[in-house]
C-alpha cells in the first residue's frame, strides 16, 4: 500500500479519502488518476494494467463475470449466426453495419488491391521457407509501410490521416493487404510460388478471397464458412496486449503498417498468439482419453499446466469457445476424418467441468482450446496459427487505430515507472576502482582490462 494512504470509505457517491488528515471527496465513475494525484495522492502503481483504464473505446464490451462479448453492442452470438467476417470489420473499423450496397464496396474495394508491391514480394521471399512466419509478417509489414508514401506521415506529414479520403485509402489498402501477404507467407514457407493477383477471384468474401489465394482453384464453401467464423471470433477482444500496442504506437502519429507491425509482434509472443499452439502440444502429449485423469491429477499438483482453460478477462465460460466447439466438429464431419485429438479435447472438457478444483477456480475453456484442433484439421501447421490469428485480429486492430485517431483524449503514450534503483547522486570511480562487473560475462572467465 502507498505511503500515505490512510483509508476510502463509502459505498454511496461520492467517495471519501482521508490522507494525512486532508478529506478528499472523489465523484464515483470512471476516475482519472490525474485527479487522485492532483488532490495529494501518490502515483497508482499497477503492473500489467490489470485495473487501468488507458483508452476509452465504443467497440467492443466485455462483461467477464458474465461471459458475454459485444461488438457495437450486438452479441458475438448473433453476429457469428447472421453475419459475416466482412460485415463484422466494417462494423468495427466504421461503427455500423453495413448496407447491402456498402458491403458490395467494401468486398470490391479490397478484392481489387491483390497486387503484392515488389519490394514486399522480395522482403517474404528473402527468407527462408523455413523461417516463423511471423517474423515474416513483420517484415512485410514494415515493407508496406515504406512503399506506400503517401499513407505514411513520416513521408506526407502529420495532415495525412485528417482527410476523410486519405484515412478511408489507409483503412483499405491494410485491411486488403492482410490476407494477401498472410496467402503470400504461406506460400513460400511451403515452397510454393506466390500466387498470381489476376488469379484471386473478385466479389467473394474476404475468407473465400483468402483460401482461393493459398491453394487457388474451388474453395470448399463449408471450410471458407468455418475460417469466416474464425477470423470473426479473434477479430477483437478489447484492450489486449497487441491491440494496446497498435494504440500505444499510434499515439507518435506512426503510419497504420507500422502500428500494425506492433500488434504483429505482441501478438509473436507465446503468451498471447501461441496459446492454440500450446493447447495441441497438450492434447497430443495426453495421447488418450484413458490418460486424462491423470493428467489432471498432475495439473492439480502443477506438475502440468492446463492449456486453453481460464481467462484473464473472463471468470465464466467464453462465449466464443461455446461457439468453436460446435465448430470443430462440424470441421471434421467435412475433412472426413475423425482424429483422436477431438475426442481427448471433448473429454478432458467435461471431466475438468466436473471437477470442483477447476470449477471453483473458474477455469473454462477459452477460444484457444478448439482453434488449435480445427486450423490443423484445415491442413495448416502450428507455426502458422499466431499468423492466422492476426489475420482475424487486423480488423480490430485498424478499428481502434482508427478510432483513436478521433480520440479527443488522444496524445502520446507516456506512462510513469516506480524507480526502485539507487537515487544517488554517486561519484563515478575511475575504472582501476571499481568492484564487481562481471555481471554481464556470467561465468566466463574474467578479462584483465590494462589502462592504457
Amino acid at each position: 500500500m502507498p505511503e500515505g494512504f490512510r483509508g476510502l470509505s463509502g459505498s454511496e457517491s461520492p467517495y471519501q479519502i482521508s490522507i494525512e488528515g486532508k478529506h478528499i471527496e472523489i465523484p464515483s465513475g470512471p476516475l482519472r488518476s490525474s485527479t487522485l494525484y492532483a488532490a495529494g495522492l501518490p502515483r497508482l502503481y499497477d503492473p500489467g494494467f490489470a485495473t487501468t483504464a488507458a483508452y476509452s473505446s465504443s467497440i467492443t464490451f466485455i462483461d467477464g463475470g458474465k461471459g458475454i462479448l459485444r461488438h457495437r453492442g450486438y452479441p458475438i452470438e448473433q453476429l457469428v449466426d447472421k453475419v459475416g467476417f466482412d460485415e463484422l470489420s466494417y462494423l468495427l473499423i466504421f461503427g455500423a453495419l453495413p448496407t447491402a450496397y456498402n458491403l458490395a464496396l467494401w468486398q470490391q474495394a479490397q478484392s481489387q488491391r491483390v497486387t503484392l508491391p515488389t519490394c514486399v514480394r522480395s522482403v517474404i521471399t528473402a527468407f527462408s521457407p523455413s523461417a516463423h512466419p511471423m517474423s515474416i509478417l513483420i517484415a512485410a509489414l514494415s515493407a508496406m509501410s515504406a512503399s506506400r508514401t503517401s499513407l505514411n506521415p513520416a513521408y506526407s506529414g502529420q495532415t495525412v490521416y485528417s482527410d476523410a479520403a486519405g484515412r478511408r485509402e489507409a483503412i483499405v489498402t491494410c485491411m486488403s493487404a492482410m490476407p494477401v501477404i498472410v496467402a503470400a507467407i504461406y506460400r513460400h514457407t511451403a515452397g510454393l510460388p506466390i500466387f498470381s493477383a489476376s488469379a484471386v477471384p473478385h466479389k467473394q468474401s474476404f475468407a473465400t478471397r483468402f483460401l482461393h489465394m493459398l491453394n487457388g482453384g474451388d474453395q470448399s464453401k463449408s471450410l471458407a464458412n468455418t475460417l469466416d467464423i474464425l477470423l470473426m471470433l479473434h477479430a477483437d477482444h478489447e484492450q489486449n496486449c497487441s491491440t494496446s500496442a497498435v494504440r500505444h504506437l499510434s499515439s507518435s502519429g506512426v503510419d497504420i503498417f507500422s502500428s500494425m507491425c506492433g500488434g504483429v509482434a505482441a501478438l509473436y509472443g507465446p503468451l498471447h498468439g501461441g496459446a492454440c499452439e500450446s493447447v495441441l502440444r497438450m492434447l497430443t502429449r495426453i495421447g488418450n482419453v484413458d490418460n486424462i485423469p491423470n493428467f489432471l491429477e498432475r495439473v492439480k499438483r502443477r506438475q502440468e499446466r492446463l492449456m486453453g482453460f481460464g481467462h484473464r478477462i473472463y471468470k465464466n465460460y467464453d462465449p466464443r469457445a461455446r461457439i468453436i466447439q460446435q465448430e470443430a466438429r462440424r470441421v471434421f464431419e467435412v475433412v472426413g476424418t475423425v482424429d483422436p485429438l477431438i475426442q481427448v479435447a471433448t473429454e478432458l472438457e467435461r471431466t475438468a467441468l466436473q471437477d470442483d478444483f477447476f470449477v471453483q477456480r473458474k477455469l473454462y475453456p477459452n477460444v484457444d482450446f478448439y482453434s488449435g484442433i480445427i486450423y490443423k484439421a484445415m491442413g495448416f501447421e502450428p507455426q502458422f496459427f499466431p499468423v492466422l490469428f492476426a489475420l482475424g485480429r487486423s480488423a480490430g486492430w485498424i478499428a481502434h487505430w482508427n478510432e483513436f485517431l478521433d480520440d479527443p483524449d488522444r496524445r502520446i503514450a507516456r506512462p510513469h515507472q516506480l524507480y526502485i534503483g539507487v537515487k544517488g547522486p554517486r561519484d563515478v570511480p575511475d575504472v582501476t576502482q571499481r568492484v564487481g562487473g562481471q555481471e554481464f560475462l556470467d561465468d566466463r572467465p574474467v578479462i584483465a582490462v590494462a589502462r592504457l
